[in-house]
Formats: C-alpha cells, structure tokens, sequence
C-alpha cells in the first residue's frame, strides 16, 4: 500500500511539471539513468558502476538484488550488497567488501586472504600495499591461520610468513626480528615470542629459534 502511495505521488509530481503540449512517456520517466555506490572504501567507485552499467535505461521496478546477482558475483572482494531504489531514476547499491589480511605470492599469481580464510582475486591498489606476504601455498596458510588466529594473532605486526618443504613456518616481523617456528606445537612458540618481545634483555635480538623442543635460541 506504501509502496503504491510513493508512486502516484511521484507520478502526481511528474504530471505537475509538464505542460500540457508536451508528449509524456510513461515508460521512460522510470528508466534508470543514476547509479550511486557506496560504503566501498578499497574498490573503486567507477569501476563498479562500469560493472553495473547494464542496469541503465532499465525499468526500476524490474530491478531486484536478484538482477545484479550475477554480476556482482564476479567481484570476489565483494562480500555482499544492499540495494535502494530512489525513485524515479536512481539506484543505490551499498557494497560490503572483504576484509583482506594478508597477500598470498608464488611463482604463478598473487591472491588476497581474507580474516575468514577466503580468497579474493589480487588487483593493484595502494590501500592494501602494507598487508603481510605469504610465501606459501593458500591451503597450509588457511591451516595455519586457523590457529594462530586462536590467540588473537597480530596480523599487522608480520611483514613475511615463509613456509619450508618441511612444512615448517618462519615468520619476519616489521621490526625485522625473524621467528622459526616448529612444526609442531607452534603456538605455545608464538606465545612465549610476544611474552618476553618486549622485555630490555630481549630487544637486541634479531632471530627467536624455536625449532628444538622445549628449547630458545636467539641470535
């Protein structure tokens, strides 16, 4: 009923500005000739539209999340989406991005990690210059982060997480201080790291061995 009231309203307004000698199309007062996007912070604003721009000179009431599904779909950095209609020509799409934590790089491509353990499709953008690299396959590193994740693990303090044939992990912080890590048991490691980090008899040292058991060598 709400729905129906806004549009004979706009119609009423629409009909009050034109003149009576004027030709009046229906169809096309309802086409679609705007398209606001927003809430995007990494994604650029125009490369969206130039995705959605299918979506001008449509009818919008045949427009639904539906319609866009596709397309949007295709976007792997785009999480989800919310779709306003303003009538009578424009539409809002709020898009909610993907939260990137780390840049996975090998010898074939590079990719973006998310904090849910995705993978979204890399592109070149100074926002995300400063995130951790992943010199690994995406499947160890998901495995990994699983559980490093576990005891709340500073992400933006790693500059390089390396992985051995060993299947054994290095890490290089943005302090350069360098952690070798077990294969096993290697989070009672990182938590003994960020413990005694800090501490004055500590701050000298650039490499925390943690390869033996039960054992620290620092260099």
């Amino acid at each position: 009923m709400k729905k129906r009231f806004i549009i004979a309203f706009i119609l009423l307004v629409i009909l009050s500005t034109y003149s009576p000698y004027e030709k009046l199309n229906i169809k096309s007062i309802f086409k679609i000739k705007k398209i606001i996007v927003e809430n995007n912070y990494i994604l650029k604003e125009e490369d969206i539209k130039n995705e959605l721009s299918f979506l001008y000179d449509t009818n919008i009431f045949f427009i639904t999340p539906l319609n866009i599904k596709d397309e949007i779909s295709k976007n792997s950095f785009i999480e989800s989406y919310e779709i306003k209609k303003i009538y009578p020509q424009t539409i809002k799409i709020k898009i909610f991005e993907k939260n990137p934590i780390a840049l996975i790089q090998n010898k074939k491509e590079k990719k973006f990690f998310t904090e849910k353990g995705e993978i979204a499709k890399y592109f070149e953008t100074e926002k995300l210059q400063n995130l951790p690299i992943v010199f690994g396959d995406e499947k160890s590193f998901k495995i990994f982060y699983s559980e490093i994740k576990k005891i709340n693990f500073p992400m933006d303090f790693i500059k390089k997480f390396y992985l051995f044939n060993s299947n054994r992990w290095d890490l290089t912080t943005k302090e350069n201080q360098t952690i070798k890590l077990p294969i096993k048991n290697y989070i009672s490691s990182l938590e003994n790291f960020f413990e005694i980090k800090d501490q004055y008899n500590f701050r000298q040292y650039k490499s925390f061995d943690y390869r033996i058991t039960n054992q620290l060598i620092l260099k």
